[in-house]
């Protein structure tokens, strides 16, 4: 099949597919005497193992370093076991800072709705989010801030 047959049935664009065999994660497939290259059903299957690869929350190196593996003979049980182990991994701390995130920002709006909005009149100061990082981080009201868990900074008169 022609690099547009692959492309469509694979669901993705042949510029994907030259990409891919740019970098070698696709082995190069040789050009007819027609000038065209004639794909068959093992691009399919490598298209088809990159896109669940990527799925699963593998990059393309990994998703690279088992096709190579594969073309090797070697067995990738173990080894895609243990990329997807880092995975898991990987997830599981982006999943505890997500938590602290939020219930930083939960402290905020609980704030928020029991501050007097009266007393809102410093311009160089939000009273909700200041509050909050005085709280995390310890420090004395008025004095500058380096950033929270949510990674903002936000400016501060000396003596507000």
């Amino acid at each position: 099949m022609r690099i547009g047959d692959l492309a469509t049935r694979a669901g993705v664009t042949a510029k994907t597919i030259r990409y891919y065999e740019s970098i070698g994660l696709m082995e190069d497939v040789p050009r007819g005497a027609n000038g065209y290259r004639d794909y068959g059903d093992d691009a399919l299957d490598q298209l088809r193992f990159i896109r669940d690869a990527q799925a699963a929350g593998l990059s393309l190196a990994e998703a690279g370093e088992i096709l190579a593996m594969k073309r090797a003979g070697e067995s990738t049980c173990r080894h895609t076991g243990e990329l997807l182990e880092r995975r898991l991994e990987d997830i599981d701390r982006q999943i505890e800072s997500l938590l602290a995130a939020k219930a930083e920002l939960l402290a905020m709006q609980a704030r928020a709705e029991n501050l007097d909005p009266g007393a809102c009149n410093d311009p160089a100061r939000c009273q909700v989010i200041e509050a909050g990082r005085a709280g995390v981080h310890g420090h004395a009201h008025g004095a500058s801030r380096g950033p929270s868990m949510l990674g903002a900074t936000i400016p501060v008169r000396s003596g507000a």
